[in-house]
Order: structure tokens, then C-alpha cells, then sequence
């Protein structure tokens, strides 16, 4: 087993991973930068979320390392995953899944006040995200008064206020409507680069994943390609990147 590089935060070698048997990744390996948005895209199917389910250390590779600043998370225990990612990692689905009885900004606050947050100060900080994704003023609605679009920032705002070092955002704009898409991950990526958070950004959506520092194609479970739109700073240190797997 060899330690990942100093600078990255997320690190992975030779995922293998299986779903009843099924082949889901096959030797992927990558790296991830802090504050970096990379965006994993490839068709339905291809194993985006089977790979952030693997990063996350929502579940554990067959086979392969995965390393969060520079500790194992293949080798952790399930409660130590479990307490890392309540702590370290924010997540986001394709549906909100908002807990219908509470009001937006509790939905917000949720994991401050699991986490044994003051009512006040979990308040304050999820009003403060709330502000910063364009929805402070349904704070007092419920989820069954929003539209879709509305609720899936409240689930970005639940994602974003532990303050996470890594955001692992799954299809997050699947459900909406292009518009209602293109503005919630708008107010998501500028969020996180406004606080340092890296950011994996799964969507079969090229227009999507324009967004991104950096593209990672899978395809039937093998990475294709690691591509840096804007061929900016950090070309010559990302070259291995760039090699298919």
C-alpha cells in the first residue's frame, strides 16, 4: 500500500467494485485537488455513482485504495466511515429528500443540530446558506410549498453547512428542468469555490460538467479520459491524468 501524493485530498488506485455480480468499476484510479471541481460524467450506468458511493466511503471497493488527506478509507471500520462523513463530506442526490414536517431552514440545519449544534447557531448558519442560494426568504415554508428547483437548493444548503471539505453532488440537477438546473448549480459551484470545497460532480450532461476545473469519463465502468477544458495552470502536474486507465 503507498500513500497518495501530498496535494491531493481525494485519492484512489484500481476500484473494483460489483453489484450482484456485475462488474460496476473496473481499475479506476484518480486524484483529486483541494478546491478542485471535478465532474465525473459518462452514460447512465457507467458507475459515477458507484465510484462517489466508493470515495464517499459509502461503500467499500472489492478491490483498490481509496485515501481522504491521506487517510485509508478502505480500510476503515463502517462507524469511523460513518462518523467521517458526517464530519468531512456533504452529499447530494438527484432528489432532495427533505423531511416534509420540518421548515426549510430546519431541513438546512439538520445536520448541525445531529450534530449537537445550539438551535441558535444552526439556525444562523442555515439561514446564512439559505441567503447565499437565492431561497433566505422561504425559510419558514415547508417542502410540500416549494417547487422542485427550491427544494433541491435546500438539500445543497443541508449539504453545504457543516462546512464539508468535500462535496460529492450525485445528478444533482436530474430532476429539473434546464433552467432550474443551469441556477442550482450556479449558486453550488460558486458556493464552493467561494469556501474551498472540492466538489465531485457526477451528470451525464456535457453542459454540466462545463462547469468543472476537470472531466473524468467512465464508460461501462473504466475511466476514458481526464480532460482540463481550460488547459490553464496545473497542466504539466496533472499529465498523468490525462492517460485512459
Amino acid at each position: 500500500m503507498v500513500a497518495p501524493p501530498d496535494n491531493d485530498v481525494l485519492w484512489a488506485r484500481s476500484l473494483l467494485c460489483s453489484h450482484g455480480g456485475s462488474p460496476a468499476l473496473t481499475g479506476v484510479s484518480l486524484g483529486v485537488r483541494e478546491g478542485e471541481i471535478l465532474a465525473v460524467t459518462g452514460p447512465r450506468g457507467s458507475g459515477k455513482t458507484t465510484l462517489l458511493k466508493c470515495l464517499s466511503g459509502r461503500i467499500v471497493p472489492q478491490e483498490g485504495e481509496v485515501w481522504f488527506n491521506s487517510v485509508p478509507l478502505h480500510t476503515m471500520s463502517a462507524p469511523l466511515r460513518e462518523r467521517l462523513r458526517g464530519d468531512r463530506f456533504g452529499w447530494i442526490g438527484p432528489e432532495p429528500r427533505l423531511v416534509p414536517e420540518l421548515k426549510a431552514w430546519e431541513n438546512a440545519a439538520l445536520p448541525l443540530l445531529l450534530h449537537g449544534v445550539s438551535h441558535r447557531a444552526a439556525k444562523k448558519t442555515a439561514m446564512e446558506w439559505l441567503e447565499r442560494l437565492d431561497i433566505g426568504s422561504v425559510a419558514r415554508k415547508r417542502p410540500a410549498a416549494l417547487p422542485q428547483s427550491q427544494r433541491q437548493r435546500i438539500a445543497v444548503a443541508r449539504a453545504l453547512v457543516t462546512g464539508p471539505a468535500v462535496l460529492f453532488a450525485d445528478e444533482p440537477t436530474a430532476p429539473l428542468h434546464r433552467a432550474d438546473g443551469a441556477q442550482v448549480l450556479r449558486t453550488l459551484t460558486t458556493a464552493a469555490r467561494s469556501h474551498r470545497i472540492t466538489v465531485l460532480l457526477a451528470t451525464h450532461d456535457p453542459q454540466v460538467a462545463t462547469l468543472a476545473d476537470r472531466t473524468l469519463s467512465l464508460l461501462d465502468g473504466r475511466r476514458v479520459n481526464f480532460v482540463q477544458p481550460d488547459g490553464g495552470d496545473g497542466a504539466e502536474g496533472r499529465a498523468a491524468c490525462s492517460l485512459s486507465v
